[in-house]
Formats: structure tokens, sequence, C-alpha cells
């Protein structure tokens, strides 16, 4: 089933503010992680939102962005006919008002992230209703998410140094005037890896902004940023609080290259001469007893792992969020 829009994301959204699950948005840069996430989803009877950020984009698109977010979009459409859940693209921290307008033409991402959140409060306001007006002028359903307070650690290109977190009556403002369709909140998460960090979450404050929002008539779904370090219980107590879409990036990373480093550690000398046999591969060990094993070393054969293993970390995740067996698409 290919890839929805804006409208029908919102609709999941929806069900999931009314039901108290969240979208596990996971971060892709290339396909196999990509082709994991769909089988994971599909696997947990979940709908899928896949995410790119800038810097994935120029990295599929060999340093042209554009070319990365055409090549991916249709990549992710093809492949997504295999399934029978919706498969959704949101494009993750994007700073280029540029880059931002040309995705809107070319009707490709279901929503569009907005990170202004580094700036003052007023410029924040207006960079991100900029992009609202400019959704609104094209005539598309492309959801805006923007941010409000910043989140420890390196967002793509973007490094916070502390973490400030979201005031709730700030939020009602920042909506109320940014037309934004969703908002990411910072409420003690950090991005990257969390390993002997105190991440000091706070529930309750995710509790007051969701409560300052519906007492003002906005009903915003909220968004996690920066989960990876988050464990199920704290992620669970979260989604009480209207978060309906929670990022995952950095642990996606980590089991790619996990899972290279496994396969390739068990035999290296599949891959590498041993000791004593010299390392020809300039000449690809034409003159040496010794060759390397490509039932190892194809390419494939590593690929298929990582796609099994992402499938397997977002199969549980799903269940984590809640949103395994709430396919709106089936």
């Amino acid at each position: 089933m290919p890839f929805y829009g804006g409208e029908e994301l919102a609709s999941v959204y929806d069900e999931a503010l009314d039901e108290g699950f969240g979208l596990v948005a996971s971060n892709i840069a290339e396909p196999n992680v990509m082709m994991g996430l769909m089988e994971g989803a599909d696997r947990m009877d979940s709908d899928l939102l896949l995410q790119m950020s800038g810097g994935a984009c120029k990295f599929a698109g060999n340093g042209d962005p554009v070319a990365g977010l055409q090549a991916m979009g249709t990549y992710i459409e093809t492949i997504a006919e295999q399934y029978d859940i919706g498969v959704f693209l949101n494009m993750d921290h994007q700073t280029d008002l540029e880059l931002i307008e040309k995705q809107i033409e070319l009707d490709i991402p279901s929503s569009i992230m907005i990170d202004a959140s580094h700036h003052p409060f007023e410029e924040n306001v207006e960079t991100s209703r900029e992009v609202v007006e400019m959704v609104e002028e094209a005539g598309s359903d492309i959801l805006v998410e923007a941010e409000l307070g910043q989140i420890k650690g390196v967002e793509d290109e973007i490094e916070a140094e502390e973490a400030f977190y979201t005031d709730p009556e700030q939020a009602v403002e920042f909506v109320d005037r940014t037309g934004a369709d969703l908002l990411a909140i910072s409420v003690g998460t950090q991005h990257g890896v969390a390993k002997g960090k105190d991440l000091e979450l706070r529930p309750d404050l995710a509790h007051d902004i969701r409560q300052a929002l519906r007492d003002h008539g906005l009903d915003t779904p909220l968004v996690l940023h920066g989960s990876s370090g988050v464990q199920p219980d704290q992620l669970q107590e979260m989604l009480q609080h209207g978060i309906c879409k929670v990022n995952k990036d950095t642990r996606y990373q980590y089991e790619y290259t996990r899972t290279a480093y496994d396969l390739y550690s068990e035999d290296p000398n599949a891959i590498v001469p041993p000791e004593g046999v010299e390392d020809a591969r300039d000449t690809f060990f034409n003159e040496t007893e010794w060759s390397p094993n490509k039932d190892v070393f194809d390419p494939r054969v590593v690929g298929r792992d990582i796609r099994e293993r992402i499938a397997d970390v977002h199969a549980d995740l799903t269940e984590v969020s809640g949103s395994a067996g709430n396919s709106l698409f089936k």
C-alpha cells in the first residue's frame, strides 16, 4: 500500500490521542533500515512513520538533499506497496526554508518538522508560522511539527549545551500563534547515547502541557524527541499525557553497526587475511593461497541480517508504544 499524506497521518494521531498510544518515528538514511522497519511494523500490525533529516537526505542524494529525498521517496513508495499498513514520511529537524519549500513543492513527505527551537521565542514563532503558511498557500495536507524548548545533545547538525524545559503556558501561545499541527516538547530527554546520564524526565510537565493546551481548546499531539535512552516504563508513562510521536534514531544506528560487527567478528579470517598472509587486496589476492569468503563479505549477507535485526527491534518498540495492533489501514 503506498505511503500516505498528512490527512491520513492526522487520523492516526487522532486515534493515538484517543487510545493513548504513540507512533515510533524512525529515522532512516538508506534502504536496509527502511525495509527492516517496514517488516517489523507489518509484523505487528502497526502503522509506520519514517523520518529523514537534512543530513540523511544529503547522504542518500550523494550530497544533494533534494535528490536524496526524491530517491528515498520513490524507494519508500515502491516497497510500501508490499505491505498492508500505513507508511508515512516525516522530514526531521529541518532548518533550511528553501529546502522546506522544495519538499512542499515535491509533495513527498507526510509531515515536516521545522526546528527553530534554538532561536529566541519570537523568532521561533515567526519561522514556524512561515512554514505553516507555506503549506497552506500550496494547498497541501502536509502536517507541520514545531519544537519549543531545547533538548540536550546533537540534533543532526544542531547542538544544545543545556536542556530547556517547555513552559505549558508558552506552549499554548506558541501553538495558537503558529498553527502547528504537532508540538515537540522538552521534558528532560536527550539526543544520542544516554548511558550514565541523568535524564531527569518530567512526565508531570508533559501532563501540564497537555492540560494547558486542552484548556485552551487545542488538542495538539505532542512529540518526544531524544528517546533512545528512555526506558519502556518511562515511555509508557509519557504516552498517557498526549505524547503520540516518539523519535528513534540512535538505537537503529547502533543496531546496524552492531549487527555487522557480530557477523564479521564470528569469522574475521573470512574477511581479513590471517597473520602471515600478505594483505594483497589491490590484486584481490591473486597470488595468495588464501582468499576471502564471498558467503560472508557479500553486502547482501549483512544487509539481510541488518534488516532482520531492525525488524525485531522495531516490533518490540511498537509493543512498548502501544501502536501494535492499531493500524488504521489493514
